[in-house]
């Protein structure tokens, strides 16, 4: 390949950073897939990627410099200008935005300047983040400081004088498990059966626990029971799209070698936060997971994609699977059966749209992560071009408890459609906020009341996320199901569940969502690319009363842009960019002429 640099050089700071991150990655295949995580190791020991690391890098894993600095700036934990080595990430996304957020906000403004100040010269700086899941303990904040090694630490809840102690370099204070799971240590449950009540960090007292033994009845079933079992369970993927896990698995074991597994723990959706709970406190059940599910679909090699923003969840994984390979359970020879299966961690670098599956394969890969069309389909044409095998963290973990129980048990569990156990991301105006699991079909109202109850009166309730939708308080018995929302005219989604009292400002709520939409369009395709700004200004019109002619027209408009991005748009992204403003709207008198209010 013939590849053009400027005359920029690396310091020996990066070379060293570069250096040490090749000799870390056991290298397989095309280089250009190790280009995120040299990126990391560039931006981790410096704070920023010059030119100068930019190319001494791509000429070591023989990528254009021109094509690197396109991924490079796509991705937003990736600065490409001088950068104080401390960043102070602040959510104000609508999880925390009304419960501390833009106090914190303020402080830190006060103390550090306008958010984004500050240049090579500084020490710290700060921003103002989307959601950093960790909305079940807002206000949240996430702190970024680049040294060797380099530190990532999130707090939550976050106070201003704990965040500038630790992008000062203390350590952050410890949040209490409770905090995120309130049902900790209850009889009866079954994804969240093992957090709190063992070591995370140890695979003795996860096999104590139970650990590896659906691995073991796996590999005595044989791939073709594993997946039969899982068609019987009725599993569905947990991450959104509801898609029958065995059917898709079933599909991959047809297709030709080599076949590859991913599992999305990519998880930004705003109002999500139930897969960081079971990676932060129960990741080797993911391993074991990924593992059955690389035997019962023919894969050798899986990939886990976990979100940039999870310090203390990628320490984790990262802890169990190298336990796993010094044990046995990962490698050519897991459990001594002759079964190979490789795990390989992958951080992603702050992109909502990278949970869309096929970019997040364009991710892997070391390219953008804009979406690919489809057909083919990843089963078909996936990662490396090879067939691929795509689930969400929940939905892997839920294989364990299908092959321990068997298939038909696990589908008694829930409702004919929607069967099985489901975590629940209970945030804002609750008195307990938290992971909650239940059998499908729980109520809304059962569902709060079981989080304490709403705090205040109760103005609307957000679920599924901002793609997702809002519900009044006159819904509340909705069944928490996929088809029980989908009757209501709402979407589960990630199982977002979000209520809002009537101290919130929802015209603020629907601007916030659209800026989220705005700033994650990849900007790949015209109807999202464009649509997302434009309904975001539409918004901002409204709700500072400067319509263009009459509200009724702006609503109008509001809806056809909406609708365009449906119709237009290449990947869900854009499908999904309007879906809870146009709920909102259609359910609330969130805006009104004033002309008309004055005739």
């Amino acid at each position: 390949m013939d590849l053009h640099f400027t005359a920029d050089e690396a310091t020996a700071e990066e070379r060293a950073a570069i250096e040490g991150c090749l000799a870390a990655l056991s290298m397989h295949g095309n280089r250009r897939q190790y280009l995120l995580p040299v990126l990391h190791a560039i931006q981790g020991r410096i704070g920023w990627i010059s030119r100068g690391a930019l190319n001494h890098a791509c000429r070591a894993l023989e990528v254009p410099p021109a094509e690197a600095f396109g991924v490079a700036d796509f991705y937003a934990m990736f600065q490409t200008r001088p950068q104080p080595p401390v960043a102070v990430h602040v959510c104000d996304d609508v999880g925390c935005r009304f419960k501390g957020g833009e106090a914190l906000c303020a402080e830190m403004e006060r103390a550090l300047g306008p958010a984004g100040a500050g240049g090579a010269a500084d020490r710290i700086t700060w921003h103002r983040s989307p959601c950093l899941g960790l909305c079940e303990r807002a206000p949240a904040a996430l702190v970024i400081s680049a040294g060797d090694p380099p530190r990532d630490q999130d707090l939550a809840p976050a106070a201003g004088e704990d965040l500038l102690r630790v992008a000062a370099g203390q350590a952050a204070p410890v949040a209490d498990l409770a905090l995120s799971v309130p049902q900790a240590g209850q009889a009866g449950l079954t994804l969240l059966r093992r957090v709190g009540q063992i070591d995370p960090t140890s695979l003795d007292a996860y096999r104590a626990a139970g650990g590896f033994l659906a691995l073991r009845r796996a590999i005595e079933m044989g791939p073709d029971r594993v997946v039969r079992e899982v068609i019987d369970a009725k599993l569905v993927g947990r991450g959104g799209a509801a898609f029958p896990t065995g059917q898709k698995w079933l599909g991959a074991r047809s297709a030709p070698l080599p076949r590859y597994l991913i599992c999305n723990a990519d998880e930004s959706e705003p109002g999500t936060f139930k897969d960081r709970v079971l990676m932060e406190h129960d990741p080797f059940s993911l391993i074991e997971a990924m593992t059955i599910a690389g035997f019962a679909t023919g894969c050798e090699r899986g990939y886990l994609y976990i979100r940039g923003e999870y310090p203390l969840a990628t320490a984790r994984l990262e802890n169990a699977i190298r336990r796993c390979y010094e044990r046995g359970y990962l490698g050519a020879n897991v459990l001594g059966d002759g079964v190979r299966f490789d795990i390989e961690l992958r951080r992603g670098a702050g992109a909502y749209i990278c949970g869309e599956e096929t970019a997040l394969m364009n991710s892997l890969e070391g390219r953008r992560g804009e979406p690919r069309n489809k057909p083919p389909f990843p089963t078909q044409v996936g990662l490396f071009g090879q067939p691929t095998v795509i689930n969400n963290v929940e939905t892997m973990v839920n294989v364990l408890p299908i092959l321990l129980a068997g298939g038909k048990a696990y589908a008694a569990i829930g409702t004919e459609r929607s069967t099985g156990p489901k975590l629940f991301c209970v945030s804002g105006h609750v008195e307990r906020p938290g992971v909650y699991e239940f059998p499908f079909g729980i109520t809304l109202r059962e569902l709060l009341a079981a989080a304490g109850g709403v705090t205040g009166r109760l103005q609307a309730i957000l679920l599924g996320g901002a793609a997702g939708g809002f519900v009044t308080p006159e819904q509340l018995d909705i069944p928490l199901t996929f088809e029980g929302t989908r009757a209501a005219g709402a979407s589960l989604g990630s199982a977002v569940v979000m209520p809002f009292d009537d101290t919130v400002d929802l015209r603020q709520v629907l601007r916030r969502i659209a800026q989220f939409f705005r700033d994650e369009s990849c900007g790949q395709c015209v109807p999202c690319r464009v649509g997302t700004v434009r309904q975001e200004e539409l918004l901002h019109r409204l709700a500072t009363d400067q319509p263009f002619g009459s509200v009724e027209q702006e609503l109008g408009l509001l809806k056809e842009l909406g609708q365009a991005m449906r119709d237009a748009s290449i990947c869900g992204l854009g499908h999904t960019a309007s879906s809870a403003i146009e709920s909102a709207l259609g359910r609330f008198p969130i805006f009104q002429d004033a002309r008309q209010e004055t005739r």
